[in-house]
């Protein structure tokens, strides 16, 4: 192994944030619908940036190194840092592990100079408490400090809707209905919570958000998507980065900022159903479109991420792109695609911070792994997502595999360099080098009466009232009641009678990404299922049978909540592979996914709806839900709920007018499976378009009336 004995060219690093222009990203999409886009490298820039800062970095000032120095800019720190690391710390900067494979000796982050560690989805310390994460990212970062240059440690999570993963945190409406409230500025506030409870336990970046664009509902993550629109996208998506990092350049060294993720970059959201990786059907498959509907569908939030918010990471997708225009037949891989990840992303969009693989990402690039490291470093990726599998060692072996790429040749270091360069930037922007512990100021306003109020808004406003016969809804409340609606639900009664499957059922209707990856029936976390939200806000009894087995009482009103079952990526496709894996599973695989109501919540909404006064139907999933229009006949009024979170109240303040119904669906609803995809704009014709919504007043009096 060699050391570096002579001075390398720095890479290229950030400028202090601003607000850039997207006049440049708009002629970028362009070029790359026209097929004229060249692969920019960015050596030449990091050449002329070690040019210019060379003697300032060589002068630490007050007998410290520069890198230690936090007067100076941060371009100046990564430079100086730079040329005192060896090949081998460098690419120990580029390897991720998870959390399960060093917590028994974290020893091996310091012997292999690891940059960084992260939690999968439900990969927990044993005492999962905000103070024992705390405790676990902190041992974590001591064993990085023990390194010798002390390069602190970055800790990765999915926080998708809150910081799931976390027993205790507060858990939030998934993208789906955050893109159905259309307010940006709720979405920023979900986000800036999420960051405080998220960095308040320990980790310093959130692989969140995803600006995908779901385009077939059919896909198991459209629930991760805020829409099908790419323009709701962008905005929601910059939105939530805001959120999460701040807006300013010294917003990251917060105690409640984290650094964001912008993806799957690109065309997740977009893959053709069949072309799934593995047993998938949709998931990791292939975007099969032209270069000008992919700058139109899959790059457009992408230009407002990088350009306007900033977003310190971007993550490739599992997927593959297949251009139309030279014909199909040669899909590559995202993982491996120079031309958008260092063409567009990095070189015309601009895009100044990191590149962080997916989880094993790498693996999917064909030849061995030599072949696949080299490739996909040389494409433009950063940061490699290398958990152990299996008898896999993945990022024990990746380091080595690396430093032998550089010395054959096969990868420059001025790559290198470039790589470890922005890692080493979002870590001095952390400010991670002054202040490596976990700041637990913000510890107990984890899950807190003020964050979870945030939540029950959220889920009051992502709510969509999509038929409402006889204005069934509002339904006569509790001693709120007042003016009109109360008057009207003193003369038809309050008691309410509440069946289905997802009535009181927190894991249900939390979903996926919440304690485990692919969510469950039986987790359980704080907060109020929507039955306890009923209870407290109904006006008269409330009688719960979730087979309706009980006799409906004469007069009373009925809601059934039915739906889905929890599922995340590739397990929630439709048709395809059932998961039964969590603890809680005991090994018995969960109802496949249809998008279909299944027999049992069927039969519920027949029975209630056969007997009661009015009958209104709640759907609890993660994307539209097909309903027979025989049995939507008998409905009165029906509610897409999406996955509300911890706070099933907020269902209920809709419901019983303590606030208006003001959600608009964000994708289209179909009227049968045959019609996915189903997209607006693609002539079909959906049972509630995109953009439907029904109003109602609260009965306080606000909001609008109905349409």
């Amino acid at each position: 192994m060699t050391l570096h004995t002579t001075p390398v060219p720095p890479p290229r690093t950030r400028a202090p944030r601003r607000r850039r222009p997207l006049a440049a990203a708009a002629l970028s999409l362009a070029l790359l619908a026209t097929g004229g886009l060249a692969v920019t490298s960015t050596g030449a820039s990091a050449q002329a940036a070690g040019t210019a800062t060379s003697s300032a970095a060589e002068a630490p000032g007050k007998g410290r190194p520069a890198y230690r120095n936090p007067s100076l800019p941060t371009r100046k720190r990564v430079a100086d840092l730079l040329r005192r690391m060896t090949i081998e710390e460098k690419v120990g900067q580029m390897a991720q592990a998870e959390r399960a494979d060093v917590a028994a000796d974290p020893s091996l982050i310091t012997t292999y100079g690891l940059g960084s560690v992260l939690s999968g989805g439900g990969s927990v310390p044993a005492d999962n408490t905000p103070a024992g994460w705390a405790d676990m990212v902190d041992e974590f970062q001591r064993a990085a400090l023990d390194t010798r240059l002390g390069i602190p440690l970055l800790y990765g999570v999915d926080a998708v809707h809150g910081h799931g993963n976390l027993q205790g945190a507060t858990v939030f409406p998934h993208n789906i209905g955050l893109g159905a409230t259309r307010d940006a500025r709720l979405v920023e506030r979900i986000n800036q919570v999420t960051a405080e409870e998220t960095r308040a336990s320990g980790p310093q970046w959130n692989f969140s958000p995803c600006v995908c664009v779901a385009r077939d509902d059919r896909w198991g993550r459209t629930y991760e998507s805020f829409g099908e629109d790419p323009r709701l996208a962008a905005v929601l998506g910059g939105a939530a980065i805001d959120g999460l990092q701040g807006r300013g350049d010294r917003d990251l060294r917060r105690s409640d900022r984290v650094l964001a993720t912008a993806k799957h970059f690109a065309g997740d959201g977009l893959t053709t159903f069949g072309t799934g990786e593995g047993d998938y059907t949709i998931d990791q498959g292939i975007t099969e479109v032209s270069r000008a509907e992919f700058a139109r569908l899959a790059l457009t939030p992408y230009v407002p991420a990088v350009r306007r918010h900033d977003v310190g990471s971007v993550m490739p997708s599992f997927s593959s792109v297949d251009w139309t225009d030279d014909g199909l037949g040669n899909p590559l891989k995202m993982h491996a695609h120079e031309e958008l990840i260092t063409g567009v992303l990095k070189g015309r969009l601009g895009f100044d911070g990191f590149v962080i693989s997916d989880w094993r990402g790498i693996h999917q690039i064909p030849g061995d792994y030599p072949t696949q490291v080299a490739t996909s470093v040389n494409a433009g990726v950063d940061m490699f997502m290398e958990p152990a599998t299996g008898t896999e060692t993945a990022w024990r072996d990746f380091v080595p595999t690396l430093v032998a790429l550089v010395e054959d040749g096969t990868v420059s270091t001025e790559r290198i360099d470039d790589a470890v360069g922005r890692i080493l930037t979002a870590k001095f922007d952390l400010g991670l080098f002054e202040r490596p512990f976990t700041d637990r100021r913000n510890l107990d306003e984890i899950g807190s009466r003020q964050h979870r109020a945030v939540a029950r808004e959220a889920v009051a406003k992502s709510q969509v009232l999509l038929r409402n016969r006889q204005r069934t809804l509002p339904l006569p409340a509790a001693t709120r009641g007042s003016g009109k609606a109360s008057k009207r639900g003193a003369t038809r009664g309050g008691a309410v009678y509440v069946a289905g499957s997802n009535a009181d059922n927190i894991g249900n209707q939390a979903g996926g990404w919440t304690l485990t990856w692919q969510g469950g029936s039986t987790n359980v976390i704080p907060g109020d299922t929507i039955l306890d939200g009923i209870r407290e806000a109904a006006r008269g009894p409330v009688t719960f049978s979730e087979t309706a087995s009980t006799p409906v009482p004469r007069g009373a009103h009925g809601v059934v909540v039915v739906g889905e079952t929890p599922y995340a990526e590739g397990f929630g496709d439709v048709g395809g592979p059932q998961w039964g894996f969590d603890p809680g599973d005991n090994g018995v695989l969960r109802p496949p996914q249809t998008m279909e109501l299944n027999d049992a919540d069927q039969a519920a909404v027949e029975t209630v709806c056969a007997a009661a006064r009015t009958c209104t139907v709640v759907v609890v999933s993660g994307r539209p839900m097909v309903i027979d229009p025989a049995l939507l006949a008998d409905i009165d009024a029906l509610v897409a709920s999406w996955l509300p979170g911890s706070e099933g109240a907020g269902v209920a303040d809709v419901l019983f007018g303590r606030r208006p119904f003001t959600g608009r669906l964000s994708v289209s609803w179909p009227r049968s499976l045959d019609q996915e995809p189903i997209n607006v704009g693609d002539g079909q014709d959906p049972l509630y378009r995109y953009g439907w919504g029904l109003r109602t007043r609260s009965h306080h009096g606000h909001g609008g009336g109905h349409r």
